[in-house]
Protein backbone atom coordinates (compact mmCIF):
# COMPACT_ATOMS: atom_id res chain seq x y z
CA UNK A 1 0.00 0.00 0.00
CA UNK A 2 1.34 3.29 -0.77
CA UNK A 3 2.47 5.52 2.27
CA UNK A 4 -0.24 8.40 0.49
CA UNK A 5 -2.61 5.96 0.31
CA UNK A 6 -2.02 4.66 3.92
CA UNK A 7 -2.01 8.36 5.55
CA UNK A 8 -5.14 9.00 3.29
CA UNK A 9 -7.89 6.27 4.70
CA UNK A 10 -5.89 7.20 8.23
CA UNK A 11 -6.98 10.88 8.16
CA UNK A 12 -10.70 9.60 7.00
CA UNK A 13 -11.24 7.19 9.72
CA UNK A 14 -10.10 9.49 11.82
CA UNK A 15 -12.03 12.79 10.77
CA UNK A 16 -15.12 10.63 10.90
CA UNK A 17 -14.16 9.56 14.58
CA UNK A 18 -13.78 13.67 15.18
CA UNK A 19 -17.20 14.80 14.32
CA UNK A 20 -19.21 11.84 15.95
CA UNK A 21 -17.77 12.44 19.14
CA UNK A 22 -18.68 16.45 18.82
CA UNK A 23 -21.88 15.45 18.08
CA UNK A 24 -21.92 12.58 21.12
CA UNK A 25 -20.66 14.90 23.29
CA UNK A 26 -22.96 17.87 22.96
CA UNK A 27 -25.85 15.22 23.08
CA UNK A 28 -24.55 13.77 26.06
CA UNK A 29 -23.93 16.86 27.91
CA UNK A 30 -27.61 18.42 27.18
CA UNK A 31 -28.44 14.63 28.02
CA UNK A 32 -27.16 14.83 31.93
CA UNK A 33 -28.26 18.00 32.84
CA UNK A 34 -31.62 17.64 31.28
CA UNK A 35 -31.83 14.13 32.81
CA UNK A 36 -30.79 14.87 36.18
CA UNK A 37 -27.78 12.26 35.59
CA UNK A 38 -24.55 13.12 36.99
CA UNK A 39 -22.86 9.95 35.19
CA UNK A 40 -24.27 11.14 31.71
CA UNK A 41 -22.69 14.17 32.92
CA UNK A 42 -19.17 12.68 33.32
CA UNK A 43 -19.90 10.18 30.58
CA UNK A 44 -20.05 13.37 28.23
CA UNK A 45 -16.58 14.72 30.02
CA UNK A 46 -15.54 11.25 29.05
CA UNK A 47 -16.33 11.70 25.02
CA UNK A 48 -14.93 15.38 25.73
CA UNK A 49 -11.79 13.32 26.02
CA UNK A 50 -11.81 11.71 22.81
CA UNK A 51 -11.47 15.38 20.75
CA UNK A 52 -7.93 15.81 22.24
CA UNK A 53 -6.54 12.15 21.02
CA UNK A 54 -8.37 12.97 17.65
CA UNK A 55 -6.77 15.86 17.16
CA UNK A 56 -3.39 13.84 18.39
CA UNK A 57 -3.89 11.67 15.97
CA UNK A 58 -4.79 14.09 12.59
CA UNK A 59 -2.06 16.05 13.55
CA UNK A 60 0.91 13.48 13.80
CA UNK A 61 -0.79 10.94 11.38
CA UNK A 62 -0.56 13.76 8.74
CA UNK A 63 3.26 14.32 9.88
CA UNK A 64 3.85 10.48 10.08
CA UNK A 65 2.80 10.03 6.52
CA UNK A 66 5.54 12.47 5.04
CA UNK A 67 8.57 10.88 3.21
CA UNK A 68 12.23 11.02 4.50
CA UNK A 69 13.75 14.65 4.37
CA UNK A 70 16.94 16.27 5.58
CA UNK A 71 15.95 16.52 8.86
CA UNK A 72 14.47 12.90 8.96
CA UNK A 73 16.74 10.61 7.27
CA UNK A 74 14.66 7.86 8.24
CA UNK A 75 11.79 8.92 7.90
CA UNK A 76 9.17 10.47 10.09
CA UNK A 77 7.64 7.26 11.31
CA UNK A 78 8.35 7.76 15.07
CA UNK A 79 5.19 10.49 15.04
CA UNK A 80 2.98 7.99 14.55
CA UNK A 81 4.78 6.17 17.45
CA UNK A 82 5.02 9.26 19.62
CA UNK A 83 0.90 9.64 18.47
CA UNK A 84 -0.02 5.72 19.67
CA UNK A 85 1.99 6.54 23.05
CA UNK A 86 -0.13 9.96 23.63
CA UNK A 87 -3.63 8.47 23.42
CA UNK A 88 -3.07 5.70 25.29
CA UNK A 89 -1.34 7.74 27.79
CA UNK A 90 -5.40 9.46 27.44
CA UNK A 91 -6.76 6.50 27.53
CA UNK A 92 -5.39 5.78 31.12
CA UNK A 93 -6.10 8.79 32.29
CA UNK A 94 -9.63 8.57 31.03
CA UNK A 95 -9.85 5.26 33.05
CA UNK A 96 -8.24 6.39 36.20
CA UNK A 97 -11.17 9.40 36.29
CA UNK A 98 -13.97 6.78 35.93
CA UNK A 99 -12.54 4.95 38.87
CA UNK A 100 -11.89 7.91 41.14
CA UNK A 101 -15.10 9.20 40.22
CA UNK A 102 -17.46 5.71 40.87
CA UNK A 103 -15.54 5.10 43.81
CA UNK A 104 -16.42 8.62 45.72
CA UNK A 105 -19.74 7.85 44.18
CA UNK A 106 -19.41 4.36 46.07
CA UNK A 107 -18.41 6.05 49.26
CA UNK A 108 -21.24 8.87 49.18
CA UNK A 109 -23.97 6.17 48.77
CA UNK A 110 -22.09 3.93 52.10
CA UNK A 111 -22.11 7.18 53.62
CA UNK A 112 -25.99 7.80 53.49
CA UNK A 113 -25.73 10.17 50.59
CA UNK A 114 -28.71 9.95 48.07
CA UNK A 115 -27.88 10.04 44.62
CA UNK A 116 -30.87 12.26 42.55
CA UNK A 117 -32.51 9.74 40.53
CA UNK A 118 -32.43 10.67 36.47
CA UNK A 119 -34.69 10.63 33.98
CA UNK A 120 -35.59 8.44 30.64
CA UNK A 121 -33.75 11.19 28.31
CA UNK A 122 -29.98 10.23 30.05
CA UNK A 123 -30.81 6.54 29.97
CA UNK A 124 -31.50 7.14 25.45
CA UNK A 125 -28.51 8.77 25.33
CA UNK A 126 -26.71 6.02 27.00
CA UNK A 127 -27.93 3.21 24.47
CA UNK A 128 -27.01 5.82 21.63
CA UNK A 129 -23.39 6.22 22.91
CA UNK A 130 -23.06 2.20 23.05
CA UNK A 131 -24.53 1.40 19.50
CA UNK A 132 -22.70 4.74 17.89
CA UNK A 133 -19.43 4.44 19.57
CA UNK A 134 -19.05 0.73 19.45
CA UNK A 135 -19.67 0.90 15.65
CA UNK A 136 -17.19 3.60 15.34
CA UNK A 137 -14.73 1.27 17.13
CA UNK A 138 -15.40 -1.77 14.87
CA UNK A 139 -14.97 1.03 11.60
CA UNK A 140 -11.75 2.48 13.17
CA UNK A 141 -10.21 -0.76 14.31
CA UNK A 142 -10.63 -2.06 10.63
CA UNK A 143 -9.00 0.33 9.19
CA UNK A 144 -6.16 0.65 11.32
CA UNK A 145 -5.68 -3.09 11.10
CA UNK A 146 -5.50 -3.15 7.77
CA UNK A 147 -2.93 0.04 7.05
CA UNK A 148 -1.27 -1.28 10.14
CA UNK A 149 -1.59 1.99 11.98
CA UNK A 150 -1.08 1.13 16.18
CA UNK A 151 -2.32 5.14 15.92
CA UNK A 152 -5.31 4.38 14.66
CA UNK A 153 -6.01 1.72 16.82
CA UNK A 154 -5.38 2.89 20.04
CA UNK A 155 -8.05 5.60 18.82
CA UNK A 156 -10.27 3.05 18.29
CA UNK A 157 -9.64 1.41 21.52
CA UNK A 158 -10.52 4.73 22.85
CA UNK A 159 -13.81 5.02 20.90
CA UNK A 160 -14.64 1.53 23.17
CA UNK A 161 -13.42 2.34 25.90
CA UNK A 162 -16.16 5.42 25.63
CA UNK A 163 -18.76 2.20 24.60
CA UNK A 164 -17.93 0.75 27.67
CA UNK A 165 -18.34 3.57 29.98
CA UNK A 166 -22.07 4.34 28.57
CA UNK A 167 -23.02 0.66 29.14
CA UNK A 168 -22.06 1.28 32.99
CA UNK A 169 -23.89 4.62 32.43
CA UNK A 170 -26.73 2.39 31.39
CA UNK A 171 -27.01 0.44 33.61
CA UNK A 172 -26.50 2.68 36.45
CA UNK A 173 -29.36 5.03 35.16
CA UNK A 174 -31.88 2.02 34.29
CA UNK A 175 -31.36 0.81 37.58
CA UNK A 176 -31.87 3.99 39.25
CA UNK A 177 -35.01 4.46 37.10
CA UNK A 178 -36.53 1.16 37.50
CA UNK A 179 -35.28 -0.57 40.51
CA UNK A 180 -35.67 2.74 43.42
CA UNK A 181 -33.11 4.45 45.42
CA UNK A 182 -31.13 1.35 46.67
CA UNK A 183 -30.31 0.23 43.04
CA UNK A 184 -28.14 3.42 41.92
CA UNK A 185 -25.18 2.40 43.79
CA UNK A 186 -25.13 0.07 40.32
CA UNK A 187 -24.09 3.06 38.34
CA UNK A 188 -20.60 3.98 40.07
CA UNK A 189 -19.97 0.31 40.79
CA UNK A 190 -20.40 -0.55 36.95
CA UNK A 191 -18.35 2.37 36.49
CA UNK A 192 -15.28 1.31 38.75
CA UNK A 193 -15.39 -2.28 36.88
CA UNK A 194 -15.31 -1.02 33.48
CA UNK A 195 -12.07 1.51 34.14
CA UNK A 196 -10.31 -1.56 35.35
CA UNK A 197 -11.03 -2.80 31.82
CA UNK A 198 -10.08 0.96 30.19
CA UNK A 199 -6.92 0.86 32.17
CA UNK A 200 -5.69 -2.16 30.62
CA UNK A 201 -6.38 -1.40 27.05
CA UNK A 202 -4.21 1.44 27.66
CA UNK A 203 -1.54 -0.62 29.24
CA UNK A 204 -1.25 -3.22 26.45
CA UNK A 205 -0.99 -0.51 23.68
CA UNK A 206 1.39 1.66 25.78
CA UNK A 207 3.91 -0.65 26.64
CA UNK A 208 5.08 -1.58 22.80
CA UNK A 209 4.60 2.50 22.08
CA UNK A 210 7.41 2.82 24.85
CA UNK A 211 9.77 -0.22 23.98
CA UNK A 212 9.73 1.24 19.92
CA UNK A 213 10.55 4.53 21.77
CA UNK A 214 13.60 3.53 23.73
CA UNK A 215 14.77 1.42 20.62
CA UNK A 216 13.81 -2.25 21.83
CA UNK A 217 15.26 -5.27 19.00
CA UNK A 218 12.07 -6.58 17.08
CA UNK A 219 11.14 -9.96 18.27
CA UNK A 220 13.38 -12.85 18.31
CA UNK A 221 10.62 -14.39 15.52
CA UNK A 222 11.34 -11.79 13.15
CA UNK A 223 14.77 -11.97 14.11
CA UNK A 224 14.99 -16.00 12.87
CA UNK A 225 13.35 -14.84 9.74
CA UNK A 226 16.05 -12.72 8.83
CA UNK A 227 18.43 -15.15 10.00
CA UNK A 228 17.13 -18.23 7.31
CA UNK A 229 17.05 -15.35 4.74
CA UNK A 230 20.79 -14.52 5.12
CA UNK A 231 21.43 -18.15 5.16
CA UNK A 232 19.68 -18.83 2.22
CA UNK A 233 22.67 -17.47 0.04
CA UNK A 234 25.18 -20.07 0.46
CA UNK A 235 27.99 -17.62 -0.13
CA UNK A 236 27.61 -15.53 3.14
CA UNK A 237 30.42 -18.21 5.13
CA UNK A 238 29.05 -16.27 8.61
CA UNK A 239 27.11 -13.19 9.84
CA UNK A 240 27.19 -11.09 12.93
CA UNK A 241 26.00 -7.89 14.65
CA UNK A 242 22.69 -7.84 14.06
CA UNK A 243 20.89 -4.53 15.34
CA UNK A 244 16.88 -3.94 14.27
CA UNK A 245 14.12 -2.01 15.71
CA UNK A 246 10.85 0.10 14.83
CA UNK A 247 11.15 3.19 12.64
CA UNK A 248 7.03 4.22 13.54
CA UNK A 249 5.60 1.60 10.82
CA UNK A 250 9.21 0.44 9.14
CA UNK A 251 11.87 -1.89 10.26
CA UNK A 252 15.19 -0.74 10.23
CA UNK A 253 17.86 -3.92 9.96
CA UNK A 254 21.39 -3.73 10.04
CA UNK A 255 24.14 -6.80 10.02
CA UNK A 256 27.54 -7.57 8.67
CA UNK A 257 27.85 -10.44 6.56
CA UNK A 258 31.09 -12.50 5.77
CA UNK A 259 32.33 -13.43 2.29
CA UNK A 260 35.27 -15.44 0.96
CA UNK A 261 38.45 -13.00 1.35
CA UNK A 262 38.51 -13.73 -2.83
CA UNK A 263 34.95 -12.40 -3.52
CA UNK A 264 34.91 -9.20 -5.83
CA UNK A 265 34.17 -6.10 -4.78
CA UNK A 266 31.30 -6.60 -7.85
CA UNK A 267 30.20 -9.59 -6.32
CA UNK A 268 30.11 -8.80 -3.05
CA UNK A 269 28.09 -5.98 -3.45
CA UNK A 270 25.65 -8.26 -5.42
CA UNK A 271 25.23 -10.68 -2.58
CA UNK A 272 24.31 -7.60 -0.33
CA UNK A 273 21.55 -6.32 -2.78
CA UNK A 274 20.23 -9.97 -3.33
CA UNK A 275 20.25 -10.32 0.42
CA UNK A 276 18.51 -6.27 0.83
CA UNK A 277 16.03 -7.66 -1.84
CA UNK A 278 14.49 -10.49 0.01
CA UNK A 279 14.43 -8.71 3.44
CA UNK A 280 12.38 -6.13 1.68
CA UNK A 281 9.70 -9.04 -0.14
CA UNK A 282 9.28 -9.99 3.23
CA UNK A 283 8.90 -7.07 5.33
CA UNK A 284 8.11 -3.88 3.14
CA UNK A 285 9.67 -1.82 0.39
CA UNK A 286 9.82 0.74 2.72
CA UNK A 287 12.28 -1.48 5.42
CA UNK A 288 15.83 0.60 6.17
CA UNK A 289 18.68 -2.27 5.23
CA UNK A 290 22.19 -1.53 6.46
CA UNK A 291 24.64 -4.64 5.19
CA UNK A 292 28.71 -4.56 5.40
CA UNK A 293 30.71 -7.36 3.77
CA UNK A 294 33.76 -8.37 5.76
CA UNK A 295 36.03 -11.38 4.28
CA UNK A 296 36.15 -14.21 6.07
CA UNK A 297 38.92 -15.09 8.23
CA UNK A 298 39.43 -19.20 8.95
CA UNK A 299 41.62 -18.71 11.83
CA UNK A 300 39.60 -16.13 13.40
CA UNK A 301 35.85 -16.75 12.29
CA UNK A 302 33.59 -19.94 12.47
CA UNK A 303 31.47 -20.46 9.06
CA UNK A 304 27.79 -20.74 9.92
CA UNK A 305 25.99 -24.33 10.74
Amino acid sequence: MKNEDRTSQAMHATWMGFWVNFTLTVFKLLAGFLGKSTAMIADGVHSLSDFITDLIVIIFVRIAGKEKDQDHEYGHGKFETFATFLVSLALAAVGVYIFINGLNKVIQVTQGEIIEPPTIIALIAALVSIIVKEGLYRYTARIGKKINNQAIVANAWHHRSDALSSIGTGLGIAGAIFFGEQARILDPIAGIIVSFFIIGVALKILLPSVNELLERSLPEETKKEIFEIIESNPEILSYHNLKTRKVGNTFAIDIHIKLDKTTTFLRSHDIATEIENKLRNRFGKQTIINIHTEPFNEEKDQKRR
